[in-house]
C-alpha cells in the first residue's frame, strides 16, 4: 500500500483537488539486485507517498492502481496527475482513460510529436520562446497541446548534435580512406557499428561503390531536426476554464522537485543506498524511514527558507543545510555537578543558532 506519511496534513490541504506528482526510479546497476521506488508528491513537492516493487515491475501495470487507490484513501474528487513522458504511456493513458475526476498532464515523445507533425496538428513555426502556443487536436478535442520552446535546451541540442556528427564523420572518413578494398558485408558492419554508437544515423547517406565507402551527411534533415531543437509539448485534456496554458506547462515544470526528492534521497544527507537487508518487510521499512527523513527534511528547508534568503543567492554564502544542522548540534545538554547536587541545562544558544530555532519556531 501507499505509506502514510501524514493522513491529516494531506486530507487537509487537498480536501477537493490537487496537482500530485509521481515518479519511479531505477539505477540501472548491473551486478546488483534492483528495485523500484514509486514517490508521490504534492504540487509544492512535499513527499506524501512512498512505495518500493520489485525492479522489473513496469510502470503500466502500476499506475493506474495507484491513482484509484489516491482518489479512494484520500477521498479526492477530482486529481491532476503528472508525470513524465516515460510514465503515462500510450498503454497507460489507455488503462485511466475515462476515470472520473482525473486529469493527466505529460510530455509528448519525439514519435508522438512525429506524428503531430504528419498531420498537420503542429508546425516548427508556432513554437516560440517568448509565449506558449496552444493547439487543439482535432481527432481529441479535448486534448491540448502546449507548444514550448527553451531556447538554452536548443542550443544544448545542437551542440551535442553536431559534436555527435562531428565525431561519426571522422571514423566514416577513417573507413573510406583505408587503404584496402573491402567486402560489402564486411564495410556495412563497420558502418552500422559506429551509426549505432552515434545513433545519427537518419542524418548520414552511404553506399559502397567498388569496395570502398562512399558517405555524406544528409543537409537537409539536419536542417529539419534542427527547426525543433528546445521545442517540447505539454499535453493535458484540462478544461481551459481549470487551468490556463501556461499553468499546466508549469505544473509538468514541477516534476523537477520528484527528481530533487530522489537525489536527496539517494544522495545528499539521506543515501537510501546501499539497503543492508534481505527481506521485503525491512527493505520497506528502510525506504520508508528514509522518506520519512526527507519529509522532515522537507519542511526543515521550507522553514528556513526566509534565512537562507537573507545570507544571498550566491555561491558564497554562508550557510547551507549541512552546516545549520551542524550549528545546532553543537547545542548540547550538559550535566551539572554543584554543591553536591546534580541537575541538566541546555547550553545557551548564540546568536545565529538562536535565528535558526526562530525561524525553526523551535524553544528551548
Amino acid at each position: 500500500m501507499l505509506y502514510d506519511i501524514t493522513s491529516s496534513y494531506f486530507e487537509g490541504v487537498y480536501a477537493e483537488s490537487d496537482i500530485v506528482t509521481f515518479g519511479y526510479n531505477r539505477d540501472g546497476k548491473r551486478g546488483h539486485e534492483q528495485m523500484v521506488i514509486a514517490l508521490l508528491c504534492s504540487s509544492e513537492g512535499c513527499p506524501v507517498g512512498v512505495e518500493v516493487f520489485a525492479g522489473n515491475t513496469q510502470d503500466a501495470s502500476t499506475v493506474p492502481e495507484k491513482i484509484a487507490q489516491l482518489q479512494q484513501d484520500y477521498g479526492l474528487k477530482e486529481i491532476i496527475f503528472v508525470g513524465d513522458r516515460g510514465m503515462i504511456t500510450h498503454a497507460v493513458a489507455q488503462k485511466i482513460k475515462g476515470a472520473e475526476g482525473l486529469y493527466t498532464i505529460s510530455a509528448l515523445t519525439h514519435r508522438q510529436i512525429v506524428e503531430l507533425l504528419e498531420r498537420k496538428v503542429v508546425s516548427p513555426e508556432l513554437f516560440d520562446e517568448r509565449q506558449i502556443v496552444e493547439v487543439l487536436d482535432p481527432q481529441d478535442p479535448k486534448r491540448r497541446y502546449c507548444l514550448c520552446r527553451n531556447p538554452q535546451t536548443a542550443g544544448q541540442e545542437a551542440a551535442t548534435r553536431a559534436s555527435l556528427l562531428k565525431r561519426a564523420g571522422a571514423q566514416l572518413d577513417k573507413i573510406a580512406n583505408a587503404r584496402r578494398r573491402s567486402a560489402v558485408q564486411r564495410l556495412g558492419a563497420r558502418v552500422g557499428r559506429v551509426l549505432e554508437r552515434s545513433k545519427m544515423s537518419k542524418f548520414i547517406q552511404w553506399q559502397v561503390i567498388d569496395g570502398r565507402l562512399s558517405w555524406n551527411f544528409d543537409q537537409d534533415k539536419i536542417a529539419a531536426e534542427a527547426l525543433f531543437d528546445g521545442c517540447y509539448i505539454v499535453s493535458s485534456e484540462l478544461p481551459r476554464e481549470k487551468m490556463a496554458a501556461a499553468e499546466v506547462v508549469a505544473s509538468y515544470k514541477k516534476l523537477g522537485l520528484v527528481e530533487e526528492a530522489f537525489r536527496n534521497l539517494k544522495t545528499v544527507q539521506l543515501e537510501v543506498r546501499p539497503v543492508f537487508h534481505k527481506t521485503d518487510d525491512r527493505i520497506r521499512s528502510h525506504v520508508f524511514l528514509c522518506t520519512l527523513a526527507y519529509y522532515l527534511q522537507w519542511h526543515f528547508k521550507q522553514r528556513l527558507e526566509p534565512f537562507f534568503a537573507a545570507d544571498g543567492s550566491n555561491k558564497n554564502g554562508e550557510w547551507t543545510l549541512r552546516n545549520v544542522i551542524e550549528r545546532l548540534a553543537a547545542i548540547r545538554q550538559e550535566k551539572i555537578l554543584m554543591a553536591g547536587v546534580e541537575f541538566h541545562k541546555v547550553t545557551t544558544p548564540q546568536a545565529d543558532q538562536q535565528r535558526i530555532l526562530d525561524y525553526l519556531q523551535i524553544r528551548l
